[in-house]
């Protein structure tokens, strides 16, 4: 089995590549170690997987059509995780182009491959950010997400969009996972628990916007690296009972499927901070800010489908969770 990772020097592409290297399988990492946050964390986080005989890095843009082309037709892939992408909901306000790059350009190139070099399945993220301006919680892959409130959001819907259309035409299976909040060791510096940590730590204010009157379905690491690791085994299948003329957005005639990852307990922006202070052991000074452009005031996810399609259910407390993130960061940070 040789699975190629995209984005294997991003938080999630680094714990997925361990799991996987640990169940023997080979690994093919591509990154293009942007300076989107500190290139330093990348070359860390590569730095625990280099010594593995089964693993590979390949420093390449997924927008590079010629370079991807090339490296489909050499490595023939049996399967393809997709984790490459520009991140971040408020910076997608000030740099809209490096989305459509990454996410838009880059997914079709990983597509075309997929579909050129008969790759079995391909796994790729999506985001809790798809559900945009819909209020009805639990957030269900069966609703309709046709308003999204940030571009990275928008380009993540399209993402699920081009893969239906290339499960249709050449019938690729793709399976689509909706991650909610991702947190845990070697996590992103531009995401709250990284930001709120490092503060508070520092005795520098955090900002708490919405005044705290928010909600989030904060999911640990490696619950999210279980339920890639086991959907990646189930290669996606057509509905046999989807219905044209009642479609449902979480499957398809074609091998097609959509699934949430999130640990399904929303928390308040307040108790997280509060777990974080817990583990830190110091009380954190506070900016209270108003709702930022792009931003959705809950987040709560709906996973029966995951539950029902591969027996997986998030397990990690939150403030077991944040225990080792606190304890990461401070031994990396010093």
């Amino acid at each position: 089995m040789k699975v190629l990772i995209t984005g294997v020097a991003g938080f999630i592409g680094m714990h997925l590549a361990q799991r996987l290297l640990q169940k023997g399988v080979e690994v093919v990492g591509i990154d293009n170690l942007n300076d989107y946050y500190a290139v330093s964390l990348k070359h860390d986080r590569l730095k625990l997987l280099a010594p593995q005989p089964k693993f590979r890095f390949i420093e390449m843009d997924m927008a590079d059509r010629p370079a991807m082309e090339a490296l489909f037709a050499t490595e023939k892939f049996n399967r393809v995780v997709n984790l490459a992408a520009q991140a971040g909901v408020r910076y997608s306000l000030q740099n809209p182009h490096a989305y459509v790059n990454s996410n838009v350009v880059g997914f079709l190139n990983i597509l075309e491959g997929c579909r050129h070099h008969g790759v079995e399945h391909l796994v790729y993220a999506s985001s809790s950010s798809v559900y945009g301006a819909n209020t009805h919680m639990p957030f269900s892959t069966h609703d309709n997400v046709d308003h999204p409130v940030s571009l990275y959001a928008a380009t993540k819907k399209s993402n699920e969009l081009m893969a239906h259309t290339y499960s249709h035409l050449y019938r690729i299976p793709t399976t689509g996972l909706r991650f909610f909040t991702v947190y845990g060791p070697w996590g992103r510096p531009d995401m709250s628990p990284s930001l709120f940590a490092g503060a508070i730590l520092e005795d520098r204010p955090i900002n708490v916007f919405n005044e705290g009157k928010m909600q989030r379905d904060f999911t640990y690491i490696d619950d999210i690296v279980e339920g890639v690791v086991r959907v990646l085994d189930l290669v996606a299948t057509p509905n046999p009972a989807f219905d044209k003329a009642a479609p449902d957005p979480a499957s398809s005639d074609a091998p097609f499927r959509v699934y949430n990852i999130g640990n399904h307990q929303p928390v308040e922006l307040m108790t997280f901070i509060e777990t974080i202070e817990n583990a830190v052991g110091k009380k954190a000074q506070k900016n209270m800010l108003p709702m930022q452009d792009g931003d959705v005031v809950a987040t709560y996810a709906d996973i029966d489908g995951l539950q029902q399609a591969v027996g997986f259910t998030p397990q990690t407390p939150l403030a077991e969770g944040i225990a080792k993130f606190v304890k990461w960061y401070k031994e990396y940070h010093g």
